[in-house]
């Protein structure tokens, strides 16, 4: 009866200890939310949409999306992705310092893209407030 005892004081005192752990991870984690922000830059979109008119299909579409850095720390842009395969976003390889403006280039291929198209681009980066979307729009004319 006493072993038993002694076993249901150890669970209890290692679930107390489990708690505690996941508190600390709680207060760890906004301490990186913090340091995150105190990393962030701004960021001045200069061209947030683009609309391409009409093409013919299978033409190309080729636009740079403009954008200044406003803050006080570079600008990392660590992802651009495009809400279809048929568009292509290249973000800039290196830091935009602050004060510097850069441009993401897109390529929208509409080969059997007949019809109305808006595509999306998302970046990701260290700007605060987020990056916004930018939009590639248009419409798409049959080949004959």
């Amino acid at each position: 009866m006493k072993k038993i005892g002694l076993f249901l004081m150890i669970a209890i005192t290692f679930i107390c200890c489990d708690i505690r752990k996941k508190d600390k991870v709680v207060d760890g984690s906004a301490t990186m939310a913090e340091m995150a922000a105190q990393d962030s830059t701004t960021v001045q979109i200069i061209d947030s949409v683009y609309n391409f008119g009409t093409v013919t299909e299978g033409e190309k579409v080729t636009y740079n999306f403009r954008f200044k850095n406003n803050g006080k720390k570079p600008l990392i842009i660590t992802n651009a992705t495009a809400s279809c395969g048929c568009t292509v976003p290249e973000k800039p390889e290196k830091p935009i310092p602050p004060g510097e403006t850069a441009f993401i280039k897109v390529v929208f291929n509409s080969k059997g893209k007949a019809g109305t198209n808006q595509k999306t681009i998302t970046v990701s980066s260290n700007a605060h407030p987020e990056f916004p979307q930018l939009l590639l729009n248009g419409e798409v004319t049959e080949a004959k």
